[in-house]
């Protein structure tokens, strides 16, 4: 039988929950971490009828885009929609885990889905994350230098965009003197030694910091291992917000909106068309604003996202096209995006795609 932490982990392998906003609350919000689970239900959304839907359909946990538990909880009452939801999942024993900006952040995220449903298949992200990367150089006898960079590739580290097992290596000449209450790998107490070393420097992202040192520490021959760990400010092309793509060919605006509004079943919000060529499409799931200085910056013609307020579409200012077509317009299709990860890693087990809507909107 799998359990709710088992789950857990293989979800945060594929979207760490490193990668987060610092004001949101993704994770595991309720449930027993060693509670078994047989079914799991996906969803954007959780209410109360979702929970209903679980519990119907034997889920013992509904994995959901939008954390329920978004701010302090005070206390627990059923005075709100979040409360009940919360009591209500206790009371069922069905557990409640969610992973939003964090998978919003993932190259292969929420933004991204958006262009794929368009047939959009090319692109890159809008906004690439900076401070995800750490650099480690260690010092290695040159006997065991294979050992340890394998040990470190095998633990995450190494991977430069698309490229694994990238490294830098330098052999020179380490020295030690093992002092009273040593016990070396080489040499003897009171003596000067020299060694002929590898120098080895490489990156791994940050969450994975725990795992690559224990590698380290496992796979060295030295007794005290000699390394350091520099924060890199560099862009990393695997995450960030929002997503571009190119246009193989360029198409009409009004046909590009409607083919939006017919892939989306949305009513769409946009500002003035500029009657020229749609090249390049800007992308974010969900509340996507802050990204309209990204999207000019980048050149798009259109930017497709939900949530601008009246006065922020004035920033478009003739330079690009805003297509507003709501939050949950964009993000649809993210419970389909989130089984898809979850059936990859278990192959044999019962993941499920919510059928209750969960649109707090309704058009007139």
């Amino acid at each position: 039988m799998i359990t709710l932490s088992q789950i857990a982990r293989a979800i945060e392998r594929r979207v760490p929950p490193a990668l987060q906003e610092s004001y949101d609350n993704s994770g595991l919000l309720v449930g027993r971490p060693n509670a078994p689970v047989s079914a799991v239900l996906c969803t954007l959304d959780l209410t109360e009828a979702v929970l209903d839907e679980a519990a119907s359909k034997g889920c013992g946990l509904v994995v959901a885009h939008h954390p329920i538990i978004f701010r302090k909880l005070g206390r627990l009452t059923e005075d709100g929609h979040v409360e009940r939801c919360v009591m209500r999942a206790i009371e069922l024993g069905i557990g409640i885990y969610a992973l939003h900006t964090n998978l919003d952040h993932l190259k292969q995220g929420v933004s991204r889905q958006m262009a794929l449903k368009m047939g959009w298949d090319k692109g890159h992200v809008l906004r690439p994350m900076q401070g995800v990367l750490r650099q480690l150089t260690t010092f290695v006898p040159i006997t065991h230098a294979d050992t340890v960079r394998e040990a470190l590739f095998s633990a995450g580290a190494g991977w430069v965009g698309s490229y694994s097992h990238a490294s830098f290596n330098l052999r020179g000449e380490g020295t030690f003197q093992p002092e009273e209450g040593s016990n070396p790998f080489s040499g003897g107490e009171g003596t000067l030694e020299r060694v002929d070393e590898m120098r080895i420097e490489l990156v791994y992202p940050h969450w994975l910091e725990g795992v690559v040192l224990k590698a380290l520490f496992d796979a060295h021959p030295y007794e005290e291992v000699a390394y350091n760990i520099l924060k890199l400010e560099n862009k990393v092309s695997e995450y960030g917000a929002g997503w571009l793509t190119e246009l193989s060919v360029p198409l009409d605006e009004m046909k590009v909106l409607r083919r939006i509004k017919s892939v989306f079943g949305a009513m769409i919000r946009h500002t003035p068309l500029l009657g020229r060529p749609v090249r390049s499409v800007a992308l974010c799931g969900g509340s996507g604003s802050f990204l309209l200085s990204d999207a000019i910056a980048a050149g798009a013609d259109l930017f497709l996202t939900a949530d601008f307020k009246y006065h922020e579409f004035f920033e478009a200012d003739q330079r690009i096209v805003i297509a507003d077509l709501g939050h949950y317009e964009t993000e649809q299709f993210v419970p389909h995006l989130i089984a898809d990860n979850l059936s990859r890693e278990f192959a044999n087990f019962a993941v499920l795609i919510s059928e209750t809507p969960t649109n707090p909107v309704s058009y007139l």
